[in-house]
């Protein structure tokens, strides 16, 4: 997801987006303890998305 895509979000879907992202990567954490996935990157591209997120919604937070 980019960062002109995360930007043009409002706070509702921002916080919709972030809890299902961080439900993703803790599941990928999981299948990756268990077995090591194929690309480990998606680790590291997963949490960084999910940084970015809410960063942006803490600053549509502060600008209200």
């Amino acid at each position: 997801m980019k960062n002109s895509e995360i930007k043009a979000l409002n706070v509702a879907e921002l916080t919709e987006k972030v809890a299902s992202e961080k439900e993703a990567f803790r599941k990928l954490q999981f299948a990756h303890q268990v077995s090591a996935i194929e690309n480990p990157m998606k680790l590291r591209e997963a949490r960084k998305l999910v940084a970015r997120l809410k960063t942006e919604l803490r600053a549509k937070n502060i600008k209200k």
